[in-house]
């Protein structure tokens, strides 16, 4: 090893040990000012990465980690921290997947010492898939156990069964997301060397738009014709996008062609997705179409156990069975209270009982109707101005049609949490400045026209009520 690379590895080691060194110092001052349950469920899960320049690089879990921890628990780690390092000290949080980059000193290294044979050959590319979505943590139960079945064949065999294209559809929240990328981490695990890849249908739509815009079109076709599995979660989103739907289907077809594996998710089976081009509607149903419906009480039982066993919670039976008989439409409301759960417990340093647990569905009960899709918000605005839904999203100026598009633009961005981005995307690959605009004008209308400030309105009551 020359000198100046094994300066830089020196540097690195010194670097971790110093951000474990300071990470450590940080976690004595908030140990002695928070309960315990709260200091083991919210801090001992954080590691340090790195420290370079007061800026303190930290790893945790999730997004909801950095969210509750920054709205409850800002101030004491902010503290914290300047206490250890200084009143510049910055703290930055790192969800760190598997296959994330390393940290900037780390890719220093890597770049000038060549890998060791027992490191896994690097990627040229993303492949989105989580890790932590396996078949193992997969909880299988009557409601899921064709679609199980097919995607656990796939993995072993993939574009070598006749489940091509497997296409699983359902409702939100029951798992179509966790056992699609369950084939994708099985089959690298089984084919290490076969090209898979992972997105939703808003990603490839926005890659697309822009390869359009950088004159790359036939590069973006050629990397994902190169794939060996590709999977698209929400196929329906490419609705109303014509090129988009045209590229993908030459996409398909060249694959298809090359015995490689395509796995799609959609909410609605194929034949249900009105807008989408009929020849791609046509090859989706060529493989096998698998539902996943809501689970039943005891797959809702078994999953309760398992989130809760990797929480590190223990739930009595009654408890488990109070959840799943009041939780009943998907996984990840289960999941939601579990968390709500855990959280609760900890801000507040009591045990979880069936108090706790009753006043906690209750709160979920009463939220749940404003978790809503874009899709359903344009279904019952477009119902109301007698507007087809595919109309709002083509390129058509007809006031009664721009009148719906821009009132479901502004109720989207009122009653949901996706991006302007993604907002526009399901209105024809709009961009968030037109998203904007609409809301914008229809604020504006409203406030000078009554009538349609109370169309808006009863159209808002509707959504949130879900009728």
């Amino acid at each position: 090893m020359d000198n100046s690379l094994a300066e830089i590895q020196t540097n690195s080691e010194n670097i971790s040990s110093e951000a474990a060194l300071i990470w450590k110092n940080c976690l004595s001052i908030i140990k002695e000012n928070v309960p315990l349950i709260t200091y083991n469920t919210w801090f001992l899960p954080i590691k340090p990465l790195s420290i370079e320049s007061g800026k303190l690089r930290i790893q945790v879990p999730n997004n909801f980690f950095i969210e509750w921890i920054e709205e409850h628990y800002n101030t004491l780690i902010t503290r914290a921290i300047r206490q250890v390092i200084g009143e510049e000290a910055e703290l930055i949080y790192v969800i760190l997947e598997e296959d994330d980059p390393l940290p900037p000193m780390v890719d220093a290294i890597a770049e000038e010492k060549p890998a060791p044979k027992t490191v896994a050959k690097a990627k040229d590319f993303d492949n989105y898939l989580n890790p932590r979505y396996t078949f193992e943590n997969f909880i299988k139960g009557e409601n899921n156990q064709l679609a199980r079945a097919a995607s656990v064949a796939i993995s072993k065999n993939p574009g070598n069964t006749s489940f091509n294209p497997l296409f699983i559809y359902g409702g939100v929240g029951l798992g179509k997301t966790h056992l699609v990328q369950a084939i994708g981490n099985t089959v690298l695990k089984n084919f290490p060397r076969k090209r898979v890849i992972y997105l939703s249908s808003d990603i490839f739509t926005i890659e697309f738009v822009e390869a359009i815009q950088n004159n790359k079109v036939n590069e973006f076709s050629a990397f994902y014709k190169s794939m060996d599995v590709l999977i698209i979660d929400d196929i329906q989103f490419l609705i109303g996008k014509e090129k988009t739907q045209d590229l993908f289907f030459h996409i398909f077809n060249t694959l298809h062609q090359m015995g490689k594996q395509i796995v799609l998710t959609s909410d609605k089976p194929p034949k249900e997705l009105k807008g989408m081009n009929e020849r791609l509607i046509s090859r989706f149903q060529w493989g096998l179409s698998a539902d996943i419906q809501p689970p039943d009480f005891e797959t809702r039982i078994a999953i309760l156990k398992n989130k809760s066993e990797n929480y590190g919670i223990e739930l009595s039976p009654e408890i488990l069975e109070y959840i799943a008989h009041n939780i009943t439409s998907n996984i990840r409301e289960l999941e939601g209270c579990l968390i709500k759960l855990l959280a609760s417990s900890s801000l507040s340093s009591k045990e979880i009982d069936l108090e706790l647990v009753k006043k906690t569905v209750n709160e979920i009960s009463t939220k749940r109707q404003i978790k809503t899709s874009i899709e359903t918000i344009t279904k019952i605005v477009c119902e109301h101005f007698n507007v087809d839904e595919n109309k709002v999203r083509e390129k058509n100026r007809k006031k009664e049609v721009v009148i719906a598009r821009q009132v479901a633009m502004y109720l989207a961005k009122k009653l949901t949490n996706f991006s302007l981005k993604t907002i526009g995307l399901h209105f024809g690959g709009r961009d968030h400045s037109t998203v904007i605009h609409a809301f914008n004008n229809v604020d504006n209308m409203m406030a000078q026209d009554p009538k349609l400030k109370e169309k808006v309105e009863h159209l808002r009551n509707r959504i949130e009520l879900g009728y």
